[in-house]
């Protein structure tokens, strides 16, 4: 007999800390009570089972038989042996009992039923049995366990999760989500975002599966979807779908572009994610690291939205070739860095989120030269024009040279000439120079007694 009062208290902290139900709790104790039966007292074959009063607190064993006929096992020979080469089973008097035999028990019974048979109650137990019965407890609950843990993380799946972090190893990242534990590749992290040890994070549940060591939780920060859960957490509108977010072109850590619309003409989709003082997109691009966020309205008109996407820059207008899924965006001279953006950012970002091959092109009086082609993946294509573009540094010299105003370039002759004579002046002051070293080196390789000599010879010749 058990105490009662333990085993609840047992149940109930499984149930409140692991998420286990009761009942599963309860059928992992019976098989681990039918197992050390088995090990303590009963025969090799049988199939027993164990019941659990929870009111008393007794366990009753039974051994189960199972109804069959000579179609479903092999029937042993008058010597007792079995064919080898039959594929059926073997009978085994421990787990089989012929139809006939059960049906004089039950007269009910029909192939395939089960046929139980009460077994002497025990309650000493070696230490072999013991530990096995510990051994399936531990097992069940286990199990028990990891099916609550996938079942909990599969609601969740695709929806926005909070964690700790708990450590950065070869590059992923370790997320404590309470009863597990998630992990974000490198590639699904944002670039240039760095977590302390301990520190909260939000990040979006990607995937969630299943294997022989445990649940595996797949979290990203860089996927199109964290941005969408985040505006549905800030905007009501959002959530409750009267705004909807169309299309979303990301490069995670750098800059978005996200199309919106509704059907309800009273309610400004754009306004509705931005909110007021732009508490709302502020408060997104926070969680993001300061991501910078576009937020155009979505049009069913092709060149509109194409237009749109190439926000802030100033599109003169779009034609588009369906043969080619080609869009052409013609922009004037001074629109063009805006609507190519840096490192063409702006153009890529526009081709993801309209689904166009776009090339922008420059408009420059008649001149119209196609400054870049972006695919809807986001890779640029060479354009036809790019041959006729200077692409030499002489040749951009010489464009640069001929865009100097005359009295800058007067004012440059000028200063090339005073170079010129300033160099003169100190070639000839090195000249001079280097002469006066030489006849102080042959005055200095003359003799003083022959010097002396020599003005005592010509005072002589005065006298």
């Amino acid at each position: 007999m058990f105490d009662l009062k333990v085993i609840n208290s047992v149940l109930n902290q499984l149930e409140n800390d692991r998420g286990i139900p009761r009942a599963k709790a309860l059928d992992a104790i019976e098989q681990a009570l039918a197992s050390a039966y088995k090990k303590e007292y009963g025969k090799h074959g049988q199939i027993i089972r164990a019941d659990f009063d929870q009111e008393s607190g007794t366990v009753s064993f039974q051994q189960v038989k199972e109804v069959i006929d000579d179609s479903i096992v092999q029937m042993p020979d008058d010597d007792g042996e079995f064919d080898k080469d039959s594929e059926l089973d073997r009978f085994d008097p421990e787990r089989h009992i012929l139809i006939d035999d059960a049906q004089k028990i039950k007269s009910s019974a029909d192939l395939g039923d089960e046929i139980a048979f009460p077994l002497e109650d025990k309650d000493d137990y070696g230490r072999i049995s013991t530990q096995t019965a510990k051994q399936v407890i531990i097992q069940k609950i286990r199990e028990a366990e990891k099916v609550s843990v996938y079942d909990e993380f599969a609601e969740k799946k695709g929806q926005i999760v909070n964690g700790t972090v708990q450590r950065f190893e070869r590059g992923n990242l370790y997320i404590d989500l309470g009863r597990a534990t998630g992990l974000m590749p490198y590639k699904e992290q944002i670039p240039g975002e760095r977590f302390r040890q301990g520190e909260r994070i939000r990040a979006l549940l990607l995937d969630v599966e299943e294997s022989s060591r445990g649940i595996f939780l797949k979290l990203s920060r860089s996927n199109a979807d964290f941005l969408r859960r985040l505006f549905e957490m800030e905007a009501p509108e959002v959530a409750s779908g009267v705004v909807e977010l169309k299309k979303i072109a990301r490069e995670a850590g750098s800059r978005s572009k996200i199309a919106v619309h509704s059907d309800d003409e009273y309610i400004d989709p754009v306004g509705a994610c931005v909110g007021q003082r732009g508490v709302r997109v502020t408060t997104v691009m926070s969680a993001l690291g300061n991501e910078k966020i576009d937020i155009i309205e979505w049009s069913d008109n092709t060149e509109i939205f194409i237009e749109k996407a190439l926000s802030p820059a100033e599109v003169m207008r779009v034609d588009l070739d369906e043969d080619t899924h080609e869009a052409h965006a013609y922009v004037m001279s001074d629109q063009q860095s805006l609507a190519i953006g840096k490192g063409g950012q702006n153009a890529r970002l526009a081709a993801k989120l309209t689904g166009w091959t776009i090339d922008i092109r420059s408009l420059d009086g008649d001149n119209e030269e196609s400054e870049i082609v972006v695919d809807p993946e986001g890779e640029e294509v060479e354009s036809d024009d790019s041959e006729t573009k200077p692409n030499s540094s002489e040749d951009a010299e010489s464009s640069t040279d001929d865009e100097v105003p005359s009295g800058e370039q007067d004012e440059a002759n000028d200063s090339e000439n005073k170079a010129d004579e300033s160099a003169k002046a100190g070639e000839d002051a090195e000249s001079t120079f280097e002469e006066a070293e030489e006849k102080d080196d042959d005055a200095e390789d003359e003799d003083p007694v022959e010097e002396s000599e020599k003005t005592q010879e010509a005072g002589e010749k005065e006298a």
